[in-house]
């Protein structure tokens, strides 16, 4: 049986919302991978709270990273239009 890794996963998971966002998506994927194989019997069922909670702490980082990629891609556009609207030329 091979050995859970719910330490692993819940560590980067947290590290997801605290740190940086791509150890969030390493987690998420990571927990993919073991759940299944720990409902199937192949991994040692005993980190499997830990792998979930993992994997739940890696989709809120990667949620919030987009929710950020979102709010800067509209400010951006904001400030462009802004930009473009204080050199525009008065008519007349």
């Amino acid at each position: 049986m091979e050995p859970h890794r719910g330490t692993t996963v819940l560590v980067l998971g947290i590290l997801g919302l605290v740190a940086c966002q791509i150890c969030g998506i390493i987690a998420w994927v990571m927990a993919n991978k073991d759940i299944p194989k720990m409902e199937a019997g192949t991994m040692d069922p005993e980190g499997l709270g830990q792998t979930k909670a993992g994997k739940i702490c890696g989709i809120i980082s990667v949620v919030l990273l987009a929710v950020i990629i979102v709010v800067y891609a509209i400010i951006f556009v904001i400030g462009i239009g802004a930009a473009a609207a204080s050199t525009a030329i008065p008519a007349g």
